[in-house]
């Protein structure tokens, strides 16, 4: 009989790990709360119209390719990519905004028409990002955070004033036009911290912007997860929905021998949480818990979100599959996040509309569109609240793009904090786990593996490498390959 393995969660980081370990052997059963498979990463279906609940942006493509590839698979045997062009398209005024297009030459001459010379110093800036991109995909996110050894490489060595620098440092070096400034500087977001926290090494987000490029799968990202779960399944992994986790069970040598899942026991020696981490260790007696509320209450968290789905009766105009809207300041708007937790005034905020690239999002001559405001964990959410910013959002984008919308909403669904704390059990209501900044990077995060129970490892979010759909994919199996090594002298059947 093979051993067992049962994993909490569904997101992206559980499919992984879920992959390697039914790979090597071990029967893996995935527990879901909710009804569908995907965690974080879910799907809405509502009047013929499509949304992404979760991740929109496919960003560095090649850490997909290298997780398939694991399994002698790549990306096109599940579904078909399509490289935006404009990847994305950015606002600061009325009928003011950069389209970024979707290769290195276009975007050179963007930047020096907004500012000459611009180019030049991009071409250096994106030539380290892409060095640092290398020494971290190769080099540094695979590694478990077990050490600080662990960021000592011949490699980093020489490196290592970059992680004393920040982004906003090093971008504002050179590039002085604000424009171009905060369009350098919003790829960190995807990290969870602000520019001036976050180390200049982590430059290699705008290789993943530029050099990379952004992609969308045909008919979502919902689709990587169907992949993923595809995958799973030919493997043999077990999945099992509305399937929620109250307690894990321990021997008196405080050992795994159990999971209560819906008033029910189930025995097994090894669990892997891909559900939120503090939220795990609750289902602990307190005495085995790493780490305290005092811990979790100190941490530097990435935001929490806002987001609103709206289906539009008509085609919108002026606006790209990918639309940032930078019309207000970053940095009071930042404040709101990070120092002062409060909702912003002026909020800057992000809109999806995929159904300008992928016609399976809606009706015909119609919009999907996902709205997303970020915000700080843990504050006041209310119905009141949600409508005054969807309010805010709309007449924003009303301005802004030069067009009427909102007559022409024909619904419009929201998620905000106390969703994420229901639906995901997420700390505060957080989006996107621990903020990569300088102390909380690799051996700084809470561990893989408990240091307190046996047979009880952890993956995702909120422990390596990090916030974002790549590094969950990374997480899965950092953690699928800390239980391999862990049981290397066990007889799997």
């Amino acid at each position: 009989m093979k051993k067992n393995i049962y994993i909490i969660g569904s997101g992206f980081s559980a499919l992984s790990a879920s992959c390697y370990l039914a790979k090597a052997g071990y029967q893996v059963i995935v527990l879901e709360k909710n009804k569908t498979i995907g965690g974080r990463a879910r799907q809405l279906l509502k009047d013929g119209f499509t949304f992404d609940i979760g991740p929109t942006w496919y960003w560095m493509p090649d850490v997909f390719e290298k997780f398939f590839a694991d399994f002698g698979r790549k990306p096109s045997d599940f579904y078909e990519l399509e490289k935006l062009t404009p990847a994305y398209q950015v606002y600061f005024d009325k009928a003011d905004s950069i389209t970024i297009p979707g290769n290195l030459e276009g975007i050179y001459k963007v930047f020096e028409e907004e500012e000459k010379g611009s180019s030049k110093h991009l071409k250096a800036f994106l030539k380290s990002a892409a060095y640092n991109y290398d020494v971290s995909i190769n080099d540094l996110v695979y590694k478990p955070g077990a050490s600080p050894l662990e960021l000592v490489t011949p490699v980093t060595i020489g490196k290592i004033t970059q992680f004393f620098s920040t982004i906003r440092t090093q971008v504002r070096k050179h590039i002085k036009s604000k424009k171009l400034i905060q369009i350098l500087e919003f790829p960190v977001l995807f990290l969870g911290a602000k520019p001036s926290n976050t180390p200049a090494f982590y430059n290699f987000m705008n290789y993943a912007d530029f050099g990379l490029g952004t992609w969308h799968p045909k008919g979502g990202m919902y689709k990587v997860i169907e992949a993923m779960v595809d995958l799973a399944t030919s493997l043999g992994v077990e999945f099992r929905t509305d399937a929620n986790v109250q307690e894990i069970k321990l021997n008196t040598d405080g050992e795994v021998n159990g999971l209560v899942v819906n008033d029910e026991v189930i025995e097994t020696n090894i669990v892997l949480s891909g559900a939120d981490y503090h939220h795990t260790e609750t289902l602990l007696p307190e005495s085995f818990r790493q780490y305290s509320e005092k811990y979790w209450d100190s941490k530097v968290f990435a935001p929490s979100s806002l987001l609103f789905y709206v289906g539009f009766n008509k085609k919108l105009e002026h606006v790209s599959h990918h639309t940032l809207f930078f019309d207000t300041d970053f940095d009071a708007h930042a404040k709101t996040i990070y120092d002062t937790p409060s909702w912003p005034e002026k909020p800057l905020f992000y809109a999806s509309f995929p159904s300008i690239t992928d016609a399976s999002f809606a009706p015909n001559s119609q919009e999907s569109a996902t709205f997303l405001i970020p915000l700080a964990p843990g504050i006041k959410d209310t119905p009141k609240i949600r409508e005054h910013y969807f309010k805010l959002i709309v007449d924003r984008l009303e301005l802004l793009t030069n067009q009427k919308v909102e007559e022409h909403i024909l619904f419009k669904e929201s998620f905000c904090v106390n969703d994420f704390v229901k639906d995901y059990n997420s700390y505060k209501g957080n989006a996107y786990g621990l903020a990569n900044i300088l102390t909380q990077t690799a051996f700084l995060r809470p561990k893989i593996k408990s240091k307190k129970v046996k047979g009880l490892f952890f993956t995702g979010q909120l422990t390596v490498p990090g916030p974002g759909v790549p590094p969950s994919l990374i997480s899965g199996k950092i953690a699928s390959d800390s239980i391999l090594k862990t049981y290397k002298n066990e007889t799997i059947i």
